[in-house]
């Protein structure tokens, strides 16, 4: 069950910390990026036939053109066009985001100014497992495209018959992906990073992963660059006594669901909103397909903070800095000043993060862990 807190009886170290990294990773994923680096190709499909459990050759890396087109083809009608709507709404909100250079001529004739060059090569982490995040295709890719960069790969681990998920592989055709690998976790960093006979060398690794994907990414900043070192997934939601318990307890379960190391905060000053939402909670997550999942993280690092009154609330939000934050109360503009920190805000008792992950146009690879406080989503390119 979610654990209820005053904000008058937990430390502030407890109130912002979470989990960012698992234990035990640094040296495993060490060992991973030197054995691609130094035996390459070979080292690939080794660790695919150990981790994703299938043989691979070296021509088995790269996605056919043929069976991309055969994705796309079997995709419903109606799926085809949510995707290339979402498409349409990321591009018209990153197409505001491109920067312009400059030049200014002085009073002597000296000319000062800013060239902006693309970035020639990016390589995009898109996750798989249990539940392929196609919308971090999009979110990745179109950005990169508008910016610019001439060579868009991507990457993202097969399943146990060696295929991409057919809609991972429909996104990548609709966000104008050039070459897709089929290679996961800290080896797909390591090859993107430095290159092998079958992967091309990128010039700067995007993407949301794992505990060892997050890793690799650290330790090969510098030969290459990228865009965050990423935690796992977080949430608050920051409500007043108007809210309705079982919208609440749905959008944190929406966080909670993807990672058992997942953070879904409720900040309220409403104690009967806290304890209807922990009942809320309990009534929703058996119903989850993902319930064993949701049931740890909001059991291990979830939490409801009970304030002295809403502008604690919005306070106490900022110092936390999630990656998604809902503001649900009836004026949420007049409190949209206060909000000092925070990777994505939504605006009202009607604005699901989901909808954001998936859907509206801003980009959903976010600050995680409390650096909302100094970074923001990035921009790629």
């Amino acid at each position: 069950m979610i654990k209820i807190y005053k904000s008058t009886e937990i430390a502030r170290e407890d109130i912002v910390s979470r989990e960012m990294t698992a234990a035990g990773v640094e040296d495993v994923v060490a060992d991973i990026i030197y054995d691609v680096r130094k035996n390459g190709d070979e080292a690939l499909c080794r660790y695919a036939a150990k981790f994703d459990k299938i043989e691979m050759t070296a021509a088995d890396l790269i996605v056919p053109e043929a069976e991309i087109e055969a994705a796309w083809e079997q995709m419903e009608p109606e799926f085809r066009a949510v995707l290339e709507e979402a498409a349409a709404n990321i591009a018209a909100f990153h197409e505001k985001q491109v920067r312009n250079g400059f030049a200014i001529t002085q009073k002597d004739g000296v000319v000062l100014g800013q060239k902006i060059t693309p970035i020639a090569r990016v390589g995009l982490y898109v996750p798989g497992g249990t539940a392929p995040l196609l919308s971090s295709v999009l979110m990745n890719a179109i950005p990169a495209k508008i910016a610019g960069c001439g060579q868009i790969a991507m990457t993202t681990p097969p399943g146990r018959d060696g295929k991409v998920p057919a809609s991972i592989l429909a996104a990548a055709k609709v966000a104008g992906v050039n070459r897709i690998y089929k290679m996961g976790g800290a080896r797909a960093i390591a090859a993107l990073a430095y290159g092998t006979a079958t992967v091309d060398a990128v010039d700067k690794i995007v993407g949301p992963g794992n505990a060892y994907v997050a890793e690799a990414k650290k330790q090969v900043f510098g030969k290459v660059a990228i865009d965050m070192i990423a935690g796992p997934s977080e949430i608050l939601v920051l409500c007043d006594e108007t809210c309705d318990p079982v919208v609440v307890a749905a959008d944190l379960l929406s966080q909670a669901e993807h990672d058992k190391m997942a953070s879904a905060i409720m900040v309220t000053p409403s104690e009967a909103l806290a304890e209807a939402v922990s009942r809320e909670l309990e009534r929703q997550i058996p119903l989850l397909p993902r319930a064993e999942i949701a049931r740890i993280s909001i059991d291990t690092g979830s939490k409801i903070i009970l304030t002295r009154d809403f502008a604690e609330a919005v306070d106490i939000a900022s110092e936390i800095a999630p990656e998604h934050l809902e503001l649900m109360c009836d004026d949420p503009f007049a409190w949209l000043p206060r909000v000092k920190n925070a990777g994505s805000i939504f605006m009202g008792k009607n604005c699901p993060e989901a909808l954001g992950d998936y859907f509206a146009g801003p980009n959903h690879v976010l600050p995680t862990g409390g650096t909302a406080k100094f970074s923001s989503p990035p921009v790629r390119g």
